[in-house]
C-alpha cells in the first residue's frame, strides 16, 4: 500500500510541497525545499546577490516565481512605447512602475539593494503603501526591459505606472479607514454606555454578577476593534522591529494589547477596574487622527493629481482635409489637431491657424484668459475658450509640461528635509524613553504598593505617544507646497523652502528675468557689399540654433533662411557656423570681430572670417511687474548678473533700484560671483537661460521664471508656473509662513508631551484622559498644518 506523500511548504513563496514536487537545495548550510525551478532560481539568485536577509526581514512570503520570459519585455525598449511613460531628462530616463508583488517594507529594501547593483541606475526609490518605484537611468548603459528582468528575476513583475491608480489607491484606503472608523465608533458608543452606567450608577444598585455580565459583554465588543480596527497599528509595530527600528506605532500596539488583556484578565477574575472603554476610543480616536491625515496629505496632493483627470481622452486628429477621433496618447509630434470652444488642448502644441483665448489657470494658477495666435505655444490640459484652433503637436502627451510638473512634484514630496529628518530621529528617540519611563514607573509604583501601577504605566504610553510629533513637520511642508502649487509655483526640493527663508541675498538674471525676453530689432547697418536680405538670412539662420531670447528678434524677420553647416552655440557670446567656405559669426564684438577696438559694445554683430557684416541694435522691455517685485522684495541684498552689455544692465539696474550690477558675464563669471557671495551669504538665484545652468545649479535656492529653457528648468528647485515676478514674494513669504507652522507644530507636540509626562507619571491622568489628549494634540497639529492651505491665497492677495 502506498504511503500518502508529506507535505511542507517553499521556502520562497509558502506554498505546499509534496515529497512529488519538491525541490531540495542546500543554502547556508541548510536544506531549503521549493516548489518549483522558479522559485529555486530566484532565492539562489537573491542569495547570491548577498541580499539573504530578505528572508529574516520579510512579513509574508513571496510570490510564486515563474520561469522568467525575457522577450516578453522586449517590447518596452521600443522608442514608441515608451514615449507613453518615459521621460527623458539630461540627467537619464524617468519612469514609474507599478509592481505586483509588493507586500512589506522587506520588499522595498530587497527591491532597491537589488536594481542598486544595475550598472546605469541613478535613483530607485520604492512606495511601499503605493507598490510604486520612481526610477532614473542612463539608456546607454542600461535597458529598461533589463530592469524589468531583474525585477522579475527577484519575484515582482513590473508595468508602466497608470496615474488612475493614485485615486484607485486613495479610494480603497479611504474605504478601510471608514469601514474601521464605523466599527471602533460604534463599539465605543456600545462600551461607553455601559461603562458610564458603572461608573456613575445609573443604573442604581448592580449586582456583582450584572456586572460581570457587563464587563463579558464590553469585552465581547471590544475584541473585533482590538483585533480587526487597529490591526494596521500591530503590523507597522512589527515590521518596525524586524528592521531593527521602533516606530510610533510600537507604544501604541504595547498599548492596545495591554490594556485589553489587562482588562480582560480583570473580567475573568470578577474583580478590580477595566479599561474597555478607553482601549475602544483609544482606538477610534488615533483612526480619526490617521484619517485625518490621510485626507489632508490628499488635498494637498490632489491638485496635482486633478491635472491627469483634466486631460481628454482622444482628440480631434486632421488628415487630408478629414478630422477623426484618436486617442490623445497616441499624438505624435507633427500631428494636426483641431481643438473646438470649450475644449480641453490635449497635448502640447504649437498654434497654426486661428486665434483664441486661453485659460491656463491649471498650470499657472493665473485665471486670467491668455491671448493666443499663430505661433503661440499651448499646454495639455488647458481650456480653449473663444473660437476654434488648429494646433500642431509639439511633444507627445507623456512628456507634456503637466506630466513633467507631476513628475517633480511626486520627487520633491519623495524627498525628506533637514528638519524632517532631525523630527523623525526626535521621534525614534522619544519612543524608546517614553517606553523606558513607563516600565520604570510602573515598577516603582507596584513597589510602593500602588495598585494602579500598571494602568500608570498605560497612562503614559498613551499620553505621550509622539503621534503629533511625528506628524508636525510632513503636514506643513505638504500642505506649503500644495499651497505654492495652487499659485503657479511648483517647488522640485521640499527643503528648497528651509532653504529659501535663510537666504539673504538674491541675484537676477536680466534678459527674460527682470524684462520680457521679447526682444526686437530696433535698427541695423550694413557694412559689407551684401545685400540686406542676404545678411538678414544669414542672421536668422545662425541665430535659429540658439534658445538665447535675443535669438528670437532675429525669426521675426520673413527672409527665408539658408543652409549653415557645422553650426555651435556658444553660451553668453554668440553662435558660428559655417557658410560658402566662410566661418560665421554673430554675437558680441569680443566673440564675433578678430579687434573690438571701436566697437559698439551695444550692438551684436555679424561677421565672416571676424569681419564685420553687420551691426544689429535690439531693445528690451522691463516685465510689468518686476518694479513692483523689486520693491516688495524688501530685506533682501539684491544684484543683477547678466551677459548682456553694462550699458543696457545699468539702465535695468536704474529703473529698478538696484545698486549691485554685472554685464557681460560669462557663465563662469556669474558662477565665480555666486560662490564669492555665497562665502558670507545664503544666495537666491532667479534665472531663465542656458547661460544660468550653472549658478542655478550652485546657487542655495535656485528659481526658474515661466520661460525658462529645459536647462534651467532642470537645474533650478523652483519652477515660476506663471508669468508674474511678484511669485517671488509669495514664495518667500510662504517659506517663512510655513517655518513657522513647523514650529508652532513642534512646539505643540513636544509641549504637551513634556506635560502630559509627569502628571501620568504621578498617576494624575486615567487612561481615558492620556487617550483624549494624545488624540486633541494629533488632530491641533493637523489642523494648524492645514492652514497653510489657504496662506498662499492671502498673500497673494495682500501683494
Amino acid at each position: 500500500m502506498n504511503s500518502s506523500p508529506t507535505l511542507t511548504t517553499c521556502f520562497h513563496c509558502g506554498l505546499p510541497v509534496t515529497d512529488k514536487n519538491a525541490v531540495p537545495v542546500n543554502i547556508n548550510g541548510a536544506l531549503a525545499t521549493f516548489c518549483c525551478p522558479g522559485c529555486e532560481a530566484v532565492s539562489l539568485m537573491i542569495q547570491e546577490t548577498g541580499l539573504g536577509d530578505y528572508y529574516r526581514f520579510r512579513s509574508q512570503p513571496a510570490m510564486k516565481a515563474e520561469p522568467v520570459k525575457k522577450q516578453q519585455y522586449d517590447i518596452f525598449d521600443n522608442a514608441l512605447i515608451q514615449e507613453e511613460f518615459v521621460t527623458c531628462t539630461t540627467n537619464g530616463n524617468e519612469t514609474q512602475l507599478t509592481v505586483e508583488g509588493i507586500s512589506c517594507a522587506a520588499c522595498g529594501w530587497l527591491i532597491e539593494k537589488s536594481l542598486a547593483r544595475l550598472e546605469g541606475i541613478k535613483l530607485v526609490a520604492v512606495n511601499v503603501s503605493a507598490r510604486r518605484i520612481s526610477l532614473r537611468w542612463e539608456p546607454s548603459q542600461l535597458r529598461l526591459s533589463q530592469i524589468l528582468i531583474r525585477l522579475d528575476s527577484i519575484g515582482y513583475r513590473a508595468l508602466p505606472f497608470q496615474p488612475d491608480q493614485h485615486e484607485i489607491s486613495y479610494l480603497n484606503e479611504r474605504k478601510q479607514f471608514l469601514m474601521k472608523l464605523g466599527l471602533s465608533g460604534l463599539m465605543s458608543m456600545q462600551v461607553m454606555m455601559l461603562a458610564i452606567g458603572l461608573y456613575f450608577s445609573l443604573f442604581g444598585y448592580i449586582e456583582p454578577d450584572t456586572r460581570q455580565y457587563f464587563h463579558v459583554v464590553s469585552l465581547l465588543l471590544t475584541l473585533p476593534v482590538v483585533t480587526y480596527a487597529a490591526k494596521g497599528f500591530y503590523s507597522s509595530a512589527i515590521k518596525a522591529i524586524k528592521l531593527g527600528s521602533i516606530n510610533m506605532d510600537v507604544p501604541i500596539s504595547v498599548a492596545i494589547i495591554a490594556t485589553f488583556c489587562a482588562s480582560a484578565w480583570t473580567t475573568t477574575q470578577g474583580q478590580g477596574e477595566v479599561y474597555f472603554e478607553s482601549v475602544c476610543m483609544f482606538v477610534f480616536l488615533l483612526l480619526i487622527s490617521r484619517f485625518l491625515e490621510h485626507n489632508a496629505r490628499h488635498k494637498a496632493i490632489e491638485i496635482a493629481a486633478n491635472m491627469h483627470k483634466v486631460l481628454p481622452i482622444s482628440a480631434n486628429i486632421m488628415c487630408n482635409g478629414e478630422v477623426s477621433l484618436l486617442p490623445a496618447k497616441l499624438l505624435k509630434p507633427g500631428d494636426v489637431v483641431l481643438v473646438k470652444a470649450g475644449e480641453t488642448i490635449p497635448v502640447d502644441a504649437q498654434v497654426i491657424s486661428g486665434k483664441s483665448e486661453v485659460n491656463e489657470a491649471l498650470l499657472s494658477g493665473e485665471f486670467a484668459p491668455v491671448s493666443k495666435k499663430p505661433q503661440s505655444e499651448v499646454y495639455a490640459g488647458t481650456i480653449n475658450l473663444i473660437s476654434p484652433l488648429i494646433l500642431k503637436v509639439t511633444k507627445p502627451l507623456s512628456q507634456s509640461a503637466v506630466t513633467q510638473i507631476l513628475n517633480l512634484q511626486e520627487l520633491a514630496l519623495a524627498t525628506k528635509p533637514h528638519i524632517a529628518q532631525l523630527a523623525d530621529r526626535l521621534s525614534r528617540y522619544f519612543v524608546v524613553s517614553v517606553l523606558a519611563l513607563a516600565i520604570t514607573s510602573g515598577l516603582i509604583w507596584w513597589q510602593l504598593g500602588n495598585p494602579q501601577a500598571f494602568w500608570i504605566a498605560i497612562s503614559i504610553m498613551v499620553a505621550t505617544c509622539p503621534c503629533a510629533l511625528g506628524l508636525a513637520t510632513p503636514m506643513s511642508l505638504t500642505c506649503a507646497m500644495a499651497a505654492l502649487h495652487r499659485q503657479g509655483i511648483l517647488v522640485k526640493r521640499s527643503d528648497a523652502l528651509s532653504q529659501l527663508r535663510l537666504a539673504d541675498t538674491i541675484l537676477f538674471d536680466k534678459t527674460g528675468t527682470l524684462t520680457e525676453g521679447k526682444f526686437s530689432l530696433r535698427h541695423w547697418q550694413n557694412h559689407s557689399s551684401y545685400s540686406d536680405e542676404q545678411l538678414l538670412a544669414l542672421a536668422k539662420s545662425l541665430e535659429s540654433y540658439s534658445e538665447h531670447p535675443i535669438a528670437r528678434a532675429f525669426q521675426q524677420s520673413d527672409v527665408a533662411s539658408l543652409e549653415i553647416s557645422n553650426v555651435t552655440v556658444v553660451p553668453s557670446l554668440g553662435v558660428e557656423g559655417h557658410w560658402h567656405s566662410k566661418t560665421l559669426r554673430i554675437g558680441q564684438a569680443s566673440f564675433a570681430l578678430d579687434s573690438s577696438n571701436g566697437a559698439d559694445d551695444d550692438a551684436i554683430y555679424l561677421s565672416a572670417d571676424f569681419q564685420p557684416l553687420a551691426s544689429f541694435y535690439v531693445a528690451d522691455a522691463l516685465r510689468d511687474d518686476s518694479i513692483l517685485a523689486i520693491r516688495q522684495l524688501k530685506g533682501a541684498r539684491l544684484e543683477i548678473v547678466s551677459g548682456d552689455n553694462q550699458k543696457t544692465v545699468d539702465d535695468i539696474a536704474e529703473q529698478l533700484n538696484i545698486a549691485d550690477k554685472y554685464g557681460r558675464c560669462t557663465p563662469r563669471q556669474k558662477l565665480a560671483r555666486l560662490e564669492q557671495l555665497q562665502q558670507h551669504h545664503r544666495v537666491i538665484m532667479v534665472g531663465d537661460g542656458i547661460n544660468d545652468g550653472p549658478v542655478l545649479a550652485k546657487a542655495d535656492v535656485s528659481v526658474a521664471v515661466a520661460n525658462a529653457t529645459d536647462l534651467a528648468r532642470n537645474a533650478a528647485d523652483i519652477l515660476l508656473l506663471n508669468q508674474s515676478l511678484t511669485s517671488l514674494v509669495t514664495l518667500r513669504d510662504v517659506a517663512n509662513a510655513t517655518h513657522n507652522n513647523i514650529r508652532q507644530n513642534l512646539a505643540w507636540a513636544l509641549g504637551y508631551n513634556l506635560t502630559a509626562l509627569p502628571l501620568a507619571m504621578l498617576g494624575w491622568l486615567t487612561p481615558w484622559m492620556a487617550v483624549i489628549g494624545m488624540s486633541l494634540s494629533s488632530f491641533i497639529v493637523v489642523a494648524n498644518a492645514g492652514r497653510l492651505l489657504h496662506r498662499a491665497n492671502q498673500i497673494k492677495a495682500l501683494n
